[in-house]
């Protein structure tokens, strides 16, 4: 088991020897790869952890850590750049890590009824949690960051308003956000650009806070957040956004979640979807869709596209906010990491375990694997009233 475990650390250090780190096996060897001080150490407490590792790849090793049997001294983000080598990426998982993936997808595909379920399992574990790692609006998406001095809080804003200009919103239109989560969008929109605007989640914790804050606002009466799923909303909008929320959908109701946004939208009204995407449909990572997001499914970008032009809803503009993601979950698990002891109080160790490989592992996979942060405006069928340039997107500054 070492000997092979060994074969699959030395293969990490040759594909990535700009990363010098130390590896301490259950027996007490410790290695050295990579020239330099090591920037982490990986301490693998038994041969079964080992084993995990080697037959269920990153879901095996996201569950040894969260439970103990692996530690990490040192930069955590540089350990989970390793996770995203060619050679950690195509690891062959074991037959029964395999069967066990398919069962997670079939117990959690977001039938109406699953997917209130897989909601709550993220999102209701308490305003209290998410308060201490989010920024001050409780925004839980990629901020748009203008500069790389721009603080969290001026990054979330500076998104809605890029949002606000992309659908070019006017006093008095309709908007509808699929996917509300705590209402930061409509409320900035509201006191912004003097829209009206309706939005929906399955959580009950964002409901309460959400309402809450439109009422501190005095926005009362003109937004309304309504406890249910997409696809039973009703009524006609002028303009549509989703952010954050389509990565919940799940690859069998991609069709539905256009349709909805279709139904939803007046003709020629402009909406904006901003979901995590890739360039190719591979499989997803099993261990955050398992422990983190179940239910959860990364869509091709041509599988969007594609769905949207069966459904008339006509692709305008694509921007991809990679890296602003990557910086949006740096800032998260800074914040993460200074309230620590406060999160494991709330929870227990293997908890903060957990979502420090969440968080840290997500930046990792936007700024050297597969994920992407799409920005897709469209309109429902065609408008010949817009912009002949993207003038009215650009010269951002707060």
């Amino acid at each position: 088991m070492k000997k092979t475990f060994q074969q699959l650390i030395s293969s990490l250090a040759e594909n990535t020897p700009d990363i010098p780190f130390a590896v301490q096996f259950w027996d007490g060897d410790m290695q050295n790869y990579g020239k330099g001080e090591p920037s982490f150490k990986l301490c693998v407490k038994s041969p079964k952890a080992a084993s995990r590792v080697l037959t269920k790849g990153i879901l095996g090793f996201g569950e040894e850590y969260t439970v103990g049997t692996i530690e990490v001294e040192g930069d955590f983000n540089e350990l989970m750049r390793l996770g995203f080598t060619p050679y950690v990426q195509d690891l062959k998982l074991s037959f029964g890590a395999k069967l066990a993936i398919f069962w997670q997808y079939v117990k959690s595909m977001n039938t109406p009824r699953n997917s209130l379920k897989n909601i709550s399992h993220h999102y209701d574990r308490g305003n209290d949690f998410f308060r201490l790692y989010l920024d001050e609006t409780m925004t839980y998406s990629c901020a748009y960051f203008c500069s790389p001095e721009d603080s969290l809080e001026q990054a979330q804003k500076q998104k809605y308003e890029h949002i606000c200009r992309k659908l070019r919103l006017k006093e008095g239109e309709n908007l509808v956000d699929i996917g509300c989560g705590w209402g930061g969008m409509l409320i900035y929109a509201a006191k912004h650009y003097g829209i009206k605007g309706t939005g929906c989640t399955l959580s009950q914790e964002q409901v309460g806070f959400a309402r809450q804050r439109i009422k501190e606002e005095g926005l009362e009466g003109r937004i309304e957040i309504l406890l249910e799923d997409y696809r039973n909303l009703q009524g006609r909008f002028d303009k549509f956004v989703s952010i954050g929320m389509f990565e919940h959908v799940g690859r069998k109701y991609i069709t539905t979640f256009m349709e909805k946004a279709n139904y939803l939208l007046r003709a020629g009204g402009t909406g904006l979807l901003h979901t995590i995407g890739k360039e190719l449909d591979t499989p997803s990572d099993p261990w955050t869709m398992t422990y983190i997001f179940p239910g959860a499914y990364i869509p091709a970008l041509d599988s969007i596209i594609k769905t949207m032009g069966e459904k008339r809803l006509v692709p305008i503009d694509v921007e991809n906010l990679r890296l602003h993601y990557a910086a949006t979950l740096d800032e998260w698990a800074k914040r993460f990491e200074s309230r620590i002891e406060d999160i494991r109080n709330m929870f227990d160790d293997g908890f903060v375990r957990m979502w420090r490989t969440y968080l840290n592992g997500s930046a990792a996979g936007f700024r050297w694997g597969e994920l992407r942060l799409y920005q897709i405006l469209f309109t429902k069928g065609l408008n010949n009233e817009l912009p002949m340039t993207r003038s009215y997107m650009a010269s951002l500054g707060m």
